[in-house]
């Protein structure tokens, strides 16, 4: 390596407006490229999703690490790159990642991509980008489509603050559970679920906080049948259960009523513990089952309005 060699860092010289000026970018753009770790976003569907930087990223590292390799590959054939592969995924992501921190220590440049999207973003590269760092490499996000924040922006609800939890527990119990812990207060949650599940998943949420509780499902993005749905849970849960298939990638997104909201104007409403015996004597049903239907109404999850009931009865 010569000494005097000048290598694309991390460093920009900013110009007008926060962009690099024009002729420096261009020296920029044809000078090698440093030695580190490149988490590099591909596109989720629509290949012009690629950026300039990815596609000069590709073609000048060592070599790419990949979710799956025969994927990607139909990627790079399709914009003639011809960089050497090698899988990494989660089934060898720990002894693939001190493979590739051996090869960084050296001086190498390495790109991680997953089949689609952001490497790290409920999918591998994380654990290798942690492994580099340690290491005292240097690693370089290069950003590009991500499923979680396009759905996101696109949805109408709010963006100023923003949980995203990847994908709910596929097991029922498991998936109610994660629901009732979100915190109510006013972020929006982001999951990804897949089309299997997302009839029962929207059922779930239905249970948790109340049909009328809105949500918003993006399904196939960027791609030709691109779609979302917006609406109440319950809404949307009868229209895909009508359907006689549900295909795609599919990203649900709600906000939950703050505790407060969720009282606010209720001033002349008895109280969790005065509904719940109401519904007992007058239903006949059970003190838990009561206890769910006033949840609903109100627009609580469960557990809270358990731990609500409680403090009630502590009270009297």
């Amino acid at each position: 390596m010569d000494a005097g060699t000048e290598f694309e860092g991390a460093e920009e010289v900013q110009g007008v407006e926060g962009f690099e000026h024009e002729e420096l970018d261009t020296r920029r753009m044809n000078r090698p490229l440093a030695p580190g770790l490149y988490l590099v976003a591909t596109p989720i569907g629509n290949l012009e999703d690629i950026t300039l930087r990815a596609l000069r990223v590709l073609r000048s590292v060592d070599r790419i690490a990949c979710e799956d390799t025969r994927q990607t590959q139909k990627l790079l054939n399709h914009f003639e790159i011809k960089t050497p592969t090698v899988s990494y995924h989660m089934h060898n992501e720990g002894s693939r990642a001190e493979e590739l921190v051996a090869e960084l220590r050296q001086g190498a440049r390495i790109a991680v991509v997953s089949d689609a999207g952001t490497p790290g973003i409920a999918d591998p590269g994380g654990q290798v980008a942690a492994a580099a760092i340690r290491a005292g490499v240097a690693v370089y996000p290069v950003p590009g489509a991500n499923a979680a924040v396009s759905a996101l922006i696109a949805s109408g609800l709010g963006t100023e603050r923003f949980t995203f939890h990847g994908f709910l527990p596929a097991k029922a119990g498991a998936r109610r559970s994660a629901l009732e812990g979100l915190e109510r207060d006013g972020a929006t949650h982001v999951f990804y679920e897949a089309p299997h599940r997302i009839v029962d998943t929207l059922a779930d949420v239905e249970t948790v906080f109340g049909g009328a509780q809105p949500v918003v499902v993006a399904r196939e993005l960027t791609k030709l049948h691109e779609e979302f749905l917006r609406g109440s849970v319950g809404e949307l849960r009868g229209v895909l259960a009508g359907r006689a298939s549900v295909r795609g990638e599919m990203v649900l997104l709600l906000a939950p009523a703050t505790s407060a909201e969720a009282a606010g104007g209720t001033e002349s409403r008895p109280g969790i513990a005065a509904a719940v015996a109401e519904l007992v004597k007058t239903a006949g049903i059970s003190e838990m089952d009561a206890l769910k239907r006033v949840a609903r109404e109100r627009g609580l999850g469960k557990s809270e309005a358990y731990r609500e009931l409680q403090r009630e009865q502590r009270r009297r």
